[in-house]
């Protein structure tokens, strides 16, 4: 069962109007779209997956509640252009959770879990042509360095790539704990009672086969510019990669110019249109990391437009 993270906290940003036009960029298994097109009485919601699975699910979940959503079978950064289309131009709020959710993860088919042996998958839109398979076995040995310390931020990433590239001369590596092993031998002994070595590699080779951090800024900007005045735009991040390019896109969208910061009257042409809503990021409670321990790393950022483009 899927848990949402920050649940209480993503909704609250929204400050939801029963008439208002709310985007759920990462519907996942509905947890929190549900929550939104209850309240949303007069309104639309509009939410975006690649997962046929879980908008399977969800459009059964969702249909119980109302009939004003559209789910679009699209990955978010397609969100502008997708509402563009259906004429909607200015919404009153969006919000992107960026985790993985816990049906893909404990769904040993899909090859997202290093608990269970599956075949190296990972693939969140099950019609692209990537798969985990493909970067482990034909990537070259720069590539996958490259892979683990960027998006793994693996600090033992040369170890791991030698041993990957030295078993699958002898036979292509096709299964979760087939990696998981490799990955596991590649670090030292002490080190492996302290965490599961193979998070930050299984964590790197997912964001390569979906290519989430290549189109989060774009997808923040473009998500931005569809807010109405008083708009609110919440994201969920779950390590510090995602969270890095979601605060320093925040800070480009509301810092002003350090030239005219200081000004008892700062020109309206050096103003912002947005405004953070939280200086630092919102996590999870105590209480929620005692019934989730998924949520350990969840931080939520939220930015808020005080006033329209010119």
């Amino acid at each position: 069962m899927h848990i949402s993270v920050l649940f209480d906290e993503i909704i609250d940003s929204l400050n939801i109007k029963e008439d208002g036009i709310y985007v759920d960029a990462t519907l996942g298994y509905a947890g929190d779209s549900s929550e939104i097109l209850k309240r949303v009485k007069k309104g639309y919601l509009f939410a975006f997956d690649q997962d046929t699975d879980a908008i399977d699910a969800s459009r059964v979940k969702l249909n119980k509640i109302g009939n004003n959503f559209e789910i679009i079978k699209s990955n978010f950064k397609n969100m502008k252009e997708e509402l563009n289309k259906r004429n909607i131009y200015k919404v009153d709020g969006i919000i992107f959770d960026l985790g993985v959710s816990s049906p893909q993860l404990d769904n040993p088919e899909r090859g997202f879990s290093y608990h269970n042996d599956a075949f190296l998958d990972m693939r969140m839109d099950k019609d692209s042509s990537l798969t985990a398979y493909k970067v482990v076995n034909t990537y070259s040995e720069k590539d996958l360095i490259d892979i683990l310390y960027k998006f793994g931020e693996e600090k033992y990433a040369k170890n791991i790539v030698r041993n990957i590239i030295k078993e699958r001369k002898v036979k292509p590596i096709e299964t979760t704990l087939e990696l998981a092993n490799i990955v596991n031998r590649s670090y030292p002994c002490k080190e492996r009672r302290l965490k599961n070595p193979a998070r930050q590699t299984f964590q790197a080779i997912r964001i390569e086969v979906n290519h989430e951090l290549d189109i989060l800024e774009q997808a923040l900007i473009d998500a931005s510019s569809l807010l109405k005045e008083n708009g609110i735009l919440s994201v969920i991040t779950f390590h510090s990669l995602e969270d890095r390019i979601v605060k320093n896109t925040f800070k480009k969208l509301t810092e002003i110019d350090e030239m005219v910061k200081g000004l008892p009257n700062i020109p309206d042409s050096y103003k912002k249109d947005f405004v953070l809503v939280n200086n630092k990021p919102i996590v999870p409670s105590i209480t929620e990391l005692d019934n989730n321990i998924r949520a350990r790393s969840a931080k939520l950022r939220i930015i808020k437009r005080i006033k329209e483009s010119i």
